[in-house]
């Protein structure tokens, strides 16, 4: 019996054999980081050892990395120390920023799911006052690169925060940390080969952070808790094996994969497609054909893959991505996520491609796609809502 194949790597990738032997090492030897001991040094070496290794990856000084518990908890740390300043968010951030973000303003994006950059600059101008503006790097779900570079020079000329959830980013596009200088930069380690559970915050020099967990000393006093250190230890073996240029490669098999399904199902979207995306992700929405029903079709077959966002607790619906960018009604329901990473080989894609072929054969005819049944939200009212608020 042939083995699953995986492709929800933007969900989670499975983990590399560096982070695992690291890991297993690890695990083996005692010693509290904190402690003072010959075992707490070693612990504490090794951790530091990885803040170098994940640091060089972004090409930032080690110490401005805060090793959390996820990217959501990162995230949420810098959300909570915005302080009184308004907050705008993209409409197609993770649920990690939405909702840490109550109160906050959303940017539209174009049809293409690139935020709008005049919206934007627009925005930071009615909030009146200096904001804090979070733009994730790459959309979970469709793969679409964002202007982050643009973003933080609006964000720099308007007296803004900026921070960049580079989640889906870091070891896939190489970017330059460093030369872009977010306030507040957001990886995880389990998007790049590294365990779960443990997640950064790069923070810039002279920047606020108001910890969320209290009663220690530990991350320079921005996140207590004893570090975990084996976790730590995978997170910098996955970074110091992250491969940018295989990464880029992905993009023809997922070209080909794209290319073979349009062909044999014509009413098939490919959401963002004409955009910049990150070389492993396809977004497919076939209308009539809900997300949820090809997800298990597809499992039940031996293909891993997701139906939006892999972060909501088992719960289907539809994907708030898709709404933003135009895609509304049934469209954003029948989307499913398709996401290639380092394992992935070509006799993956072209096994799930004839699988997905033989399912949507057997269903047969759908419906033509109509694209943008729903208006972006337009940008006035938006910045109607910024003004009110304030």
């Amino acid at each position: 019996m042939a083995l699953p194949i995986y492709l929800d790597h933007n969900g989670t990738c499975p983990p590399r054999p560096q982070a695992v032997a690291a890991m297993v090492e690890v695990l083996s030897l005692p010693g509290n980081p904190s402690s003072v001991h010959a075992q707490g040094r070693e612990a504490r070496r090794r951790v530091e050892v990885a803040r170098r290794q994940v640091a060089a990856l972004l090409n930032l000084p080690p110490a401005t990395l805060t090793f959390t518990g996820s990217g959501t908890e990162a995230n949420a740390l810098v959300l909570a120390s915005a302080g009184d300043r308004p907050i705008i968010t993209s409409a197609i951030e993770h649920a990690s920023v939405l909702e840490a973000a109550q109160g906050g303003v959303r940017c539209p994006v174009t049809r293409d799911g690139v935020v709008d950059l005049v919206a934007l600059e627009a925005l930071l101008v009615a909030a009146g006052r200096p904001a804090l503006l979070s733009l994730m790097a790459v959309n979970n779900e469709t793969g679409v690169i964002q202007p982050v570079a643009e973003a933080a020079a609006l964000a720099r000329r308007h007296g803004a925060l900026f921070h960049c959830d580079a989640s889906q980013a870091v070891g896939r596009l190489a970017w330059d940390w460093g030369a872009i200088a977010p306030d507040y930069l957001t990886v995880s380690a389990h998007k790049i080969g590294g365990p779960q559970g443990v997640g950064a915050l790069a923070v810039r020099d002279g920047m606020p952070v108001v910890p969320l967990l209290r009663g220690g000393g530990q991350e320079r006093r921005r996140r207590a808790g004893t570090e975990n250190v084996a976790g730590i230890v995978g997170f910098g073996a996955a970074a110091a094996a992250c491969d940018v240029e295989g990464f880029a490669r992905l993009a023809v098999l997922r070209d080909g994969l794209e290319d073979r399904l349009r062909a044999a199902a014509p009413g098939l979207l490919v959401a963002g497609a004409d955009a910049p995306r990150v070389a492993n992700t396809s977004c497919l929405v076939t209308p009539g054909w809900r997300g949820e029903t090809q997800v298990m079709a597809l499992d039940l077959a031996g293909f891993a893959v997701s139906s939006g966002s892999a972060c909501s607790s088992g719960k289907v619906a539809a994907s708030h991505v898709l709404a933003a960018m135009g895609l509304g009604g049934d469209l954003a329901g029948s989307a499913i996520r398709v996401s290639l990473g380092w394992p992935t080989t070509a006799e993956d894609v072209a096994r799930f491609a004839d699988a997905w072929i033989a399912l949507h054969t057997r269903r047969g005819p759908a419906p033509v796609a109509q694209q943008a049944t729903l208006p972006p939200q337009d940008m006035q009212s938006v910045i109607s809502q910024t003004a009110r608020q304030q």
